[in-house]
């Protein structure tokens, strides 16, 4: 029997429920992965909920992205062989002890990472990227600031605009998370609650402004980061934890600058080679070991509604993973 965390009423995580059911015959072109590993996403958390753009059809399986092993290979289904470990990529239906899908949705896992880090990698970072190459198109001396860096998405940005060359401030609501974010390459160190991180901004770069803004939070963040840009700015938007913002159409004017929605898997769908490009980049950086998720928990299956918890209540620093022994 294969067990899976089944949402059929949408709601808090306490009301998803772990079931049990049997394993069901590949169709041609399909593969059978062991989960060994899921990652949690923020969207995982509103898809629940009902509160994501994608709304799948009742009951569904959350979870984008897992790692784990091939065990079944069907009928037509080429390039993969029983044995492999693999990152399974999903919009969908990852937390789960099994996985039925087709070899486009598999990448080799990179030979540097266990289980639990390949499935907390390719959403957060290739968000992070999507975001700061693609959208932002960070360049070497650039200020980018980086709002909620102790998240894991926040701490993928941080890790790739040094990468890049870019001159990093982050921002959080805890030494704890500024700690990590400076272990990864985080140049300067702003505290939410210290400090407005606006004063801090102009503080650091005597008054000229973020040329870059990273801004998986929203709400009064986003509008606050209007008043710290740089001329030419752009803002990223990658999500709302905090609320949506307003944009002051006067002071992006004034800037000249720009603000620019963050939709990694959508870019993808829309135009396949951006994709191409951004996984054969992001499986080489993996490899050289130059970027690595941070995990702060990790936590069996069936406590999947205390890993989402942690999540909603911003207790993660980093990535959150469900292991399954």
């Amino acid at each position: 029997m294969v067990r899976a965390v089944v949402c059929r009423a949408l709601g808090a995580p306490e009301s998803l429920r772990l079931e049990e059911f049997p394993s069901r015959a590949l169709r041609p072109g399909e593969v059978r992965v062991a989960i060994r590993a899921a990652g949690l996403n923020f969207p995982d958390v509103l898809m629940a909920a009902g509160e994501y753009q994608l709304k799948p059809e009742l009951p569904f399986t959350p979870g984008m992205e897992a790692a784990g092993d091939v065990t079944e290979v069907g009928a037509e289904a080429r390039g993969v062989s029983i044995g492999d470990k693999v990152i399974v990529k999903m919009r969908h239906g990852a937390f789960t002890d099994e996985a039925v899908v087709t070899p486009s949705q598999l990448t080799p896992m990179p030979s540097t990472f266990d289980y639990a880090e390949a499935a907390t990698y390719l959403a957060g970072h290739g968000t992070a990227y999507h975001a700061l190459i693609d959208r932002g198109r960070v360049e070497p001396g650039e200020v980018l600031l980086v709002h909620g860096a102790g998240g894991g998405v926040g701490l993928a940005a941080v890790e790739i605009g040094k990468m890049l060359g870019a001159i990093v401030i982050a921002t959080a609501s805890s030494d704890e998370k500024l700690a990590i974010a400076k272990s990864r390459g985080a140049d300067h160190l702003v505290r939410y609650d210290r400090e407005p991180f606006r004063d801090a901004v102009k503080r650091i770069t005597d008054g000229r402004g973020a040329d870059v803004v990273f801004d998986p939070v929203g709400g009064e963040v986003f509008e606050n980061s209007m008043r710290c840009i740089a001329w030419g700015a752009r803002l990223l938007v990658i999500g709302f934890t905090g609320g949506i913002g307003s944009a002051r159409t006067n002071l992006l004017l004034i800037k000249g600058a720009s603000v620019l929605g963050v939709r990694a898997g959508e870019a993808v769908r829309k135009n396949p080679k951006l994709g191409e490009i951004r996984l054969k980049a992001l499986l080489q950086w993996a490899e050289e070991g130059k970027l690595r998720p941070s995990i702060s928990h990790r936590l069996p299956l069936e406590d999947y509604a205390k890993a989402m918890r942690l999540l909603l209540d911003r207790k993660a620093i980093g990535r959150v993973a469900l292991v399954m022994d």
